[in-house]
C-alpha cells in the first residue's frame, strides 16, 4: 500500500515521505480499515508517540495521522460490534501507525459507523475536532444552559467545533483570534469578538469558562478571567496560571463511539457543521501539509478518489 512515513522529528512535516509499505494485519479486537480520507494535526510532529511506541522504543519509520473514514474489509480475532465493508469514522490510537495511508489497523472500540449520507471527508475531519470539543465542555468543562464560554482560536478546527457545540447547549460565546477571522467566528456562532493582536483580552470581564487552544500568556492571562467556581479547560498542556476560586484543567482528547455519534447526527442534521480547508490527494499530501501561509480550516487528504 502507499503510505507517507516519517523518520526525522527535527524535520517535522518536511521530512515527510511517500512510500510502499505492507499492508497491515488486524491484531485481536482490531479491525483493518480502507482508508477513503484522513485528518492531520501539525503538531503531531511534536508528539512523542508519533517516535516510540509504549514502552519508550523508537518506532520509525512511522505513519502520521491519527483521523480516519473509510470502509471495513477486515476484522480481527474477537472482534465484535463492527462488520466487514461498514462505513466507519474516528481517532486511532496514538502509538500505532496511523492514517496517512491506504489501509490501518484500529481497535474496533475506536471506530463508531459513519451515516450513508456523511461525506468520507467530512467523517475525517470529525473525531479529534469533535471529540475535543465536546469532552472539553462538557466532560471536563461542565458547561451548563446559561453560561458564558471564552473560546480560543474559535475560527480554528477545534474552536469553531467548541463554538457550535456550547452555542446549541445554551451557552453565550465569545470567540478570540487574529482579525481576518472575526466574520468566520460569528459564521459559527460566536456573540462576540477578540481580536487578540489589537483587542485587551482583560475587557471580556468575567467568564464561567475559558477553553484554551493557545496556552502560553493567554493561558495565563485567560485564569484570571475565570468566575468564582468557573473553569479553565486546556488541551496546550498543564496551564501556566490556575483561576483565583475555580479549576483548571488539561486533557487528552480519547476515541469514544457514542460521542462520535452523537457529533454525526448533529452533522446529519444540520446543526453542526465542520471546518475543513483545503483537500488534497495521498500523492499530493506532503505539500498540502507544508503550506506556505496561513490557512483556515482543517487539511484532509483524501487517500480513496
Amino acid at each position: 500500500m502507499k503510505a507517507i512515513v516519517v523518520t526525522d522529528q527535527a524535520a517535522g512535516t518536511a521530512g515527510m515521505t511517500l512510500v510502499e509499505r505492507p499492508e497491515p494485519q488486524a491484531a485481536i479486537n482490531d479491525v483493518v480499515v480502507q482508508v477513503h480520507a484522513s485528518g492531520f494535526v501539525p503538531t503531531e510532529m511534536a508528539w512523542p508517540s508519533t517516535w516510540t511506541d509504549r514502552l519508550d522504543r523508537d518506532r520509525t519509520p512511522s505513519i502520521p495521522g491519527h483521523e480516519l473514514a473509510g470502509v471495513v474489509t477486515a476484522l480481527g480475532y474477537g472482534t465484535t460490534g463492527l462488520s466487514v465493508g461498514q462505513r466507519v469514522f474516528g481517532l486511532t490510537d496514538w502509538t500505532r501507525d496511523g492514517t496517512l495511508a491506504e489501509y490501518v489497523a484500529v481497535e474496533a472500540r475506536n471506530l463508531a459507523p459513519l451515516p450513508g449520507d456523511v461525506d468520507f471527508t467530512v467523517g475525517a475531519s470529525l473525531p479529534i475536532s469533535g471529540l475535543t470539543a465536546w469532552q472539553g465542555l462538557f466532560e471536563h468543562g461542565r458547561l451548563q444552559a446559561g453560561q458564558s464560554v471564552l473560546v480560543h482560536g474559535a475560527a480554528g478546527a477545534v474552536g469553531s467545533m467548541t463554538t457550535q457545540l456550547a452555542r446549541e447547549a445554551g451557552a453565550y460565546i465569545i470567540g478570540t483570534g487574529r482579525a481576518a477571522d472575526r466574520q468566520t467566528v460569528f459564521d459559527f456562532g460566536g456573540q462576540e469578538f477578540v481580536d487578540l493582536e489589537n483587542d485587551a483580552l482583560e475587557d471580556v470581564g468575567e467568564v464561567d469558562l475559558v477553553f484554551d487552544v493557545i496556552g502560553g500568556d493567554i493561558g495565563r492571562r485567560s485564569a484570571g478571567l475565570v468566575r468564582a467556581g468557573g473553569t479553565l479547560v486546556s488541551i496546550v498542556g498543564p496551564p501556566e496560571a490556575r483561576p483565583a476560586d475555580g479549576l483548571a484543567i488539561d486533557f487528552v482528547v480519547e476515541s469514544d463511539r457514542a460521542q462520535l455519534s452523537e457529533i454525526a447526527q448533529r452533522v446529519r442534521d444540520g446543526r453542526l457543521r465542520t471546518n475543513i480547508g483545503q483537500v488534497a490527494t495521498l500523492d499530493d499530501a506532503i505539500a498540502a501539509l507544508n503550506p506556505t501561509e496561513r490557512r483556515k480550516g482543517k487539511t484532509i487528504i483524501r487517500v480513496r478518489p
